[in-house]
């Protein structure tokens, strides 16, 4: 049996991230399967709502990375894993799990999986996914006002005070530790160079 591929992509909030990897994933079927970071963001239940929703969630420490790297290492060594479901509306994860079964190309796409040095070294592929704050911008209030129930107002002031000076810190960064850095908006190109680039690793 071949051993498992991980494919690790990086990038900001709005940059195209999670696209690309429902990309590759469908090229990829079936013998592919997509982690989210989104998944593993810590349960706040013992927190009243006010406290929860001032939590800065572009910090890396509100990840659960001990459940990360659990979850990698059952799905690399093709054993299946149970995910967190979290809930964006309360800060909470739900009482349910998601079963994940192991596939050869494991697809895990987040704000920062490539500063964890343990994600980083089992990556057959490091990508990064960089693009410009004010299409990040744009994109973020169009999903969040429909996925998450957020008005424009508080988007633009989470940005403003916790998601931008975070994405300096944390986020971009990681464009350094990758093995190619694609530009957003990406293409059929853009998904063409990475196949071409994972097949050849």
């Amino acid at each position: 049996m071949s051993p498992v591929r991980l494919i690790a992509i990086a990038g900001g909030s709005g940059s195209g991230k999670s696209r690309l990897a429902a990309s590759l994933h469908q090229a990829l079927l079936p013998d592919a399967v997509i982690l989210t970071l989104d998944h593993f963001y810590q349960d706040l239940s013992h927190l009243d709502p006010d406290t929860r929703a001032a939590t800065n969630f572009d910090d890396p420490g509100t990840i659960d990375w001990p459940a990360v790297e659990s979850a990698l290492q059952s799905l690399t060594q093709r054993q299946p894993a149970e995910i967190p479901d979290y809930d964006f509306c309360t800060h909470t994860r739900r009482t349910a799990t998601q079963r994940v079964e192991p596939a050869t190309f494991l697809i895990l796409d987040g704000l920062w999986p490539l500063t964890r040095p343990t994600i980083r070294h089992t990556a057959t592929l490091r990508l990064f996914v960089d693009c410009p704050a004010d299409l990040r911008l744009t994109r973020r209030i169009a999903r969040d006002t429909v996925e998450r129930g957020r008005s424009e107002d508080s988007i633009r002031r989470q940005c403003a005070e916790h998601v931008e000076p975070m994405h300096r810190l944390h986020v971009q960064p990681q464009a350094e530790l990758a093995d190619l850095v694609l530009v957003s908006p990406l293409d059929e190109s853009d998904l063409a160079t990475v196949l071409a680039r994972l097949m050849s690793a």
